[in-house]
């Protein structure tokens, strides 16, 4: 290789090794670091595994945690039966401008922040919002109804502010179905849900897996989200992490908690990735 390709090469790679070593690999291991110290007095640790001994003998820290691993399936669950009839409309049966105009709504509640769009959940669901006056009007309750702060409120929050990330990797993998195919299938005898359990979900695995561990990492280390709409008693892991670090100043008990965080969603997508036979390579690309 001459000395300009390889200059070259160096200049390409060297954006691309800097962002992984300095803003995942280098604070990931720094994490690790933080999270085997104890404080043995003013300033001074020893490496110790008891800060995850505190994580696994506590029972709250343990049921948050996989509370939080839980609502986090059910939120990518939910966000694929309800992004994947939208993505095939999208990608197979809207046509030209309408298809463009569908996509485009997609896009337009990300054109604000999750802040605003929460907010937004917020004004809908308090007692004065619009779906409280709707079922009063309606007659269905005979007085304002309180809509936030609890479990189903979280999981909408969750659904709306993640739906993208499903439908864009769907509508991508779709739209490279030849329709002849279904055709084919219809042909050939096969009822819509054959033909949707034998082609189309096949054929659609890798957008399904890949939309569905963005969705999951999305629920699973979001924040504002289970704060605002499930209110003080969410339990959710990362207020904990939020709580050890912003709160209590316990870096070293708040680093324990993340990087169990890292290992629980490293492990679902592993567990992902076995059960529907894809690799990262496939679902990637």
């Amino acid at each position: 290789m001459r000395a300009g390709n390889k200059l070259a090469l160096i200049l390409l790679l060297t954006p691309l090794l800097l962002w992984i070593g300095l803003l995942i690999i280098i604070p990931h291991i720094d994490m690790f670091l933080v999270s085997i110290r104890e404080r043995v007095g003013v300033g001074k640790y020893q490496i110790s595994l008891a800060n995850y001994w505190t994580f696994l003998g506590e029972p709250l820290y343990l049921v948050t945690f996989a509370r939080t691993a839980i609502m986090s399936v059910l939120a990518t669950v939910l966000t694929l039966i309800i992004g994947f009839p939208v993505a095939f409309f999208i990608a197979k049966i809207a046509k030209g401008r309408l298809q463009s105009s569908l996509f485009l709504l997609c896009l337009v509640p990300f054109w604000v922040s999750e802040l605003v769009r929460t907010f937004g959940w917020m004004i809908l669901l308090r007692e004065t919002g619009l779906i409280s006056n709707l079922l009063q009007w309606l007659g269905l309750v005979d007085g304002p109804v309180e809509l936030l702060y609890n479990d189903v409120a979280m999981i909408v929050g969750l659904v709306y502010t993640s739906m993208l990330f499903m439908v864009v990797p769907l509508v991508t993998t779709l739209e490279s179905l030849d329709d002849s195919i279904i055709e084919a299938g219809y042909d050939l005898g096969g009822s819509t849900v054959s033909i949707t359990r034998e082609i189309i979900i096949p054929h659609a695995m890798p957008g399904i897996v890949s939309g569905s561990i963005v969705v999951f990492m999305l629920s699973l280390g979001n924040y504002l989200t289970p704060t605002m709409l499930g209110g003080k008693d969410s339990l959710w892991f990362t207020e904990l992490i939020y709580s050890q670090f912003i709160v209590r100043f316990n870096w070293e008990l708040g680093a324990a908690f993340g990087f169990m965080l890292l290992i629980l969603s490293s492990a679902i997508i592993w567990l992902l990735l076995k059960l529907t036979g894809q690799t990262l390579e496939k679902t990637m690309t």
